[in-house]
């Protein structure tokens, strides 16, 4: 057995955090002993042991001596006092001799210090072993420090010839059973799911996450006027489902109804008449929501492209073909004037699920006009 085979386990390992961490990463980790793996763990939800002193506590209870043991971790371990005190005490009380890292924290308390202060106390440390990989597993914490707002995610599903829907507007179900279902998983796994309320009036979704336990993310619904009916699915249920709605409107009347409903209604800036999505992203990111899905229809989506805010896209391909000049595009609004406009991908990847394409890539953007590096010192690390 290698390095590389004990991190991919390590990475395995840090899933099981998904959903239940932000704003902390996910974060595996693996004690190998003589050949042996002795204990294994990961940060199971925000507040909780993070991964390295969880694997030493289940390598302990297995009654297993962690000293003179090699610790498999994706993450550079932590060197402040959080929610936890610092993992790198715990390795150099537990007697670790070599620490593998997949990544570095790029959080500021961290960012290279808890490797120094191992390879201080005598510890080897290698670092970069599958770091790509260990990498992607956090673009949403990575994103978030470094920026103070949150990944935002344009999703949407399409057929071959880019329809969201028929002509009449019939659009169940456009991709098959394998595609809803990672939809789902990525309702787990990011904090806000977000749509415009022509959504809300043309489809009255749920907008909750439908895997076994799942958690159900932060509805978000933009609404400049506060046209969302108190009869609507998403009012219906905002005491089981956190619901904030993102809204322009003075209207006391209306804002009573919401929150007499459960619901948040959150007042922010006004652009070209609608929500200014730019203002609604930095107030989430200020309240520590570190990622958003942007789920909604066309509108909603050329809005948040048009806004600049958008950083991946995920596009779920369906090998069909609807027809009709006025069947609705996943992208609507004026559009760019020019193709050499147009937003750009990079990092594509091409995932197949069951007969449909996903199609992922992250937004290139001009040099200059990344999002201003933020003061967060992230999670409770």
């Amino acid at each position: 057995m290698d390095d590389l085979f004990y991190m991919r386990r390590a990475l395995e390992l840090a899933q099981n955090g998904t959903g239940r961490v932000s704003p902390n990463p996910l974060v595996g980790a693996v004690i190998v002993k003589d050949g042996r793996v002795i204990g294994e763990g990961w940060h199971d939800r925000y507040g909780g042991l993070h991964a390295e002193r969880d694997a030493l506590e289940k390598c302990r209870e297995a009654g297993n001596d962690p000293a003179g043991a090699v610790m498999y971790v994706t993450l550079e371990p932590c060197c402040h006092h959080g929610k936890q005190p610092p993992c790198t005490d715990a390795l150099i009380e537990a007697g670790i001799r070599r620490v593998v890292v997949g990544s570095g924290d790029p959080n500021p308390k961290v960012a290279g210090k808890g490797i120094r202060i191992l390879r201080e106390h005598g510890i080897t440390v290698d670092e970069h072993v599958l770091g790509p990989e260990c990498a992607a597993l956090n673009d949403v914490f990575f994103h978030y420090i470094r920026t103070g707002r949150p990944l935002v995610v344009l999703k949407y599903a399409m057929t071959l010839d880019g329809k969201i829907a028929a002509y009449t507007g019939a659009a169940r179900w456009v991709t098959g059973e394998e595609a809803r279902d990672h939809v789902h998983r990525l309702r787990n796994r990011y904090s806000a799911i977000l749509i415009g309320v022509n959504t809300v009036l043309n489809d009255d979704p749920l907008l909750t996450c439908r895997i076994e336990g799942g958690r159900d993310p932060l509805r978000i619904i933009c609404d400049t006027e506060l046209r969302t009916p108190v009869t609507s699915q998403v009012v219906r249920t905002a005491g089981r489902v956190p619901t904030l709605f993102a809204t322009c409107s003075p209207d006391a009347r209306r804002i009573d109804a919401l929150t007499a409903a459960g619901c948040r209604v959150l007042k922010v800036g006004r652009k070209d008449g609608k929500v200014d999505l730019k203002d609604l992203f930095a107030r989430l990111g200020e309240e520590g929501i570190d990622s958003v899905l942007v789920e909604g229809g066309a509108a909603i989506a050329w809005s948040a492209v048009s806004a600049g805010v958008v950083d991946q896209v995920k596009a779920y391909i369906a090998p069909r073909i609807f027809g009709g000049e006025t069947a609705k595009t996943p992208v609507g609004g004026r559009g760019f004037p020019a193709p050499d406009l147009g937003v750009r991908l990079d990092h594509l990847r091409v995932t197949r699920l069951g007969q449909d394409i996903l199609v992922e890539g992250n937004v290139i953007r001009p040099a200059g006009a990344a999002p201003a590096a933020g003061t967060l010192e992230g999670g409770d690390n």
